[in-house]
């Protein structure tokens, strides 16, 4: 449902794109790690911090409806919500908005914890040296943690995905493709698609440098 005459797309492009990008980046680097591919696996975890941290920025000077500021909500609102109360959101309902949050914090754990860790024999993080052991060794049990939550947390997102596109008879997957579907458009226009590229080169250019200047092992002899 929209108001006024002017229907706007309710998920811009930029999120639209990190999030199907995700999508694709999650099994690759399952993949990758379980067929030792490393050299791959270290790209897909750099793709994945690159779009979190896009996305993150985005929620702040992003579209209306991709800021977090329309969808996080206290717990008062979330119990209307489950009381069936609450007024019907354009994004994200008071629970998907805060799970939108932990998703979020799950990847940038899973991708960052990577980059100190190690596989003991033929794999070490672009900053395995930059850490002491005990740090390495916390890191690690992240890496390991954090893709189990993360799992988890995927399998109860795309059954909310599923109870509300086919019970509820929301169009979200539809609105996720095109950025408005029938009863889900925008309420404002979306913010430009080259801001959301800047910030993107601006954060691949930031790690590009700190992979550069990633500490060495020093040589034994």
């Amino acid at each position: 449902m929209t108001t006024g005459k002017q229907a706007y797309p309710l998920w811009d492009l930029p999120v639209r794109l990190i999030h199907w990008s995700l999508v694709l980046c999650l099994p690759l680097a399952w993949w990758t790690a379980e067929e030792d591919n490393y050299d791959l696996h270290s790209k897909v975890g750099y793709t994945v911090l690159i779009l979190v941290a896009t996305r993150i920025l985005w929620g702040v000077v992003g579209s209306r409806h991709a800021r977090f500021t329309d969808f996080l909500v206290g717990p008062a609102a979330i119990l209307r919500y489950l009381k069936g109360l609450g007024a019907r959101s354009q994004g994200h309902n008071p629970l998907g908005g805060w799970a939108v949050i932990v998703l979020l914090l799950l990847l940038l754990a899973q991708a960052s914890s990577g980059l100190f860790n190690s596989d003991d024999v033929l794999f070490n993080g672009p900053f395995y040296y930059a850490a002491n052991s005990d740090f390495r060794d916390f890191m690690g049990v992240v890496h390991e943690n954090a893709f189990d939550l993360l799992l988890a947390f995927i399998v109860l997102h795309i059954a909310a995905v599923v109870f509300h596109q086919f019970r509820l008879r929301e169009k979200l997957v539809q609105a996720m493709i095109r950025g408005r579907a029938e009863g889900r458009a925008g309420l404002a226009p979306p913010a430009s698609v080259w801001l959301a590229v800047a910030i993107a080169v601006v954060f691949a250019a930031g790690l590009a440098v700190a992979l550069e200047y990633a500490p060495q092992p020093q040589p034994m002899w």
